[in-house]
């Protein structure tokens, strides 16, 4: 597939060895809110370091850790930490002030306001990723760097397996809402972190993803993806927003890596 503007792609397979690379993954690129990946892995390991539990009460009243990072929390999608649109756990809202009020918990929980950095991206070999304003969507870095990541959410290394299964298993699963840039969805299935492919159509990750398949996608036209029946993942950075280009042609593209993944 022809991709009509700078980027870079990466597939790899839980070994860490490429399924298919094109771009330039040197190149710095704005994640947006795959970003929002990044601080949920963060929380995790705050969790699993003893200084956060995710039914600690955090956000608005009758929420929880847990509650914000599944976007469930009640909170308007923008806001100053305060701003409601929902009774906690009644729909799924996709929450920007969620996110940036997780930001504020692990700092004053751990002590450290590059949390995120120092726990993750630094023992990772990530430290060209930077995230220099809001934890909801202000990280830049290469596909380089978030490769780095991927391999994490493939074969963890600092997160237990019990971490790893909370971020990417289902969160108050029954849970209406809207998936940004593709309408509502009467189950809107989202982990303690990603989204959860489950049965959403049409659907960014494409038709033969597994159900099973998290991620996350961003604004600036970025998205990182796990299939963990398969053992792989992809990301996507480039310099074209999301639109109609993404719309019409990520699916596409997503299939086309899973069936180069298949034929290995």
């Amino acid at each position: 597939m022809e991709i009509p503007f700078p980027h870079a792609l990466v597939a790899i397979d839980q070994a860490g060895e490429p399924i298919w690379q094109e771009g330039d993954l040197s190149q710095p690129f704005p994640f947006a809110s795959v970003t929002k990946l990044l601080t949920a892995l963060g929380v995790h390991l705050a969790v699993q370091d003893g200084y956060l539990r995710l039914d600690q009460p955090a956000g608005p009243e009758g929420s929880t850790v847990a509650h914000l990072l599944a976007h469930a929390s009640g909170l308007a999608p923008e806001g100053e930490g305060t701003r409601m649109a929902a009774r906690v756990g009644s729909r799924r809202i996709y929450s920007n002030q969620g996110y940036e009020v997780l930001g504020e918990v692990v700092t004053a929980a751990t002590g450290d306001p590059d949390w995120t950095r120092n726990r993750l991206l630094a023992p990772l070999g990530a430290e060209g990723i930077t995230i220099a304003g809001t934890p909801a969507w202000s990280a830049v870095g290469s596909a380089l760097d978030l490769s780095l990541v991927l391999q994490e959410l493939l074969q963890p290394e600092l997160l237990s397996r019990a971490s790893w299964e909370a971020f990417r298993s289902p969160a108050f699963p029954s849970l209406r809402g809207v998936l940004p840039g593709y309408g509502t969805q009467e189950r809107n299935l989202w982990g303690l972190g990603p989204e959860i492919r489950d049965r959403k159509h049409p659907h960014w990750t494409g038709t033969r993803a597994d159900p099973s398949t998290f991620g996350h996608f961003g604004v600036s036209g970025s998205f990182l993806w796990v299939d963990p029946t398969r053992a792989v993942g992809a990301l996507f950075l480039g310099q074209e927003r999301f639109g109609d280009w993404h719309k019409a042609n990520w699916h596409q593209l997503n299939d086309r890596l899973i069936e180069l993944a298949e034929a290995r």
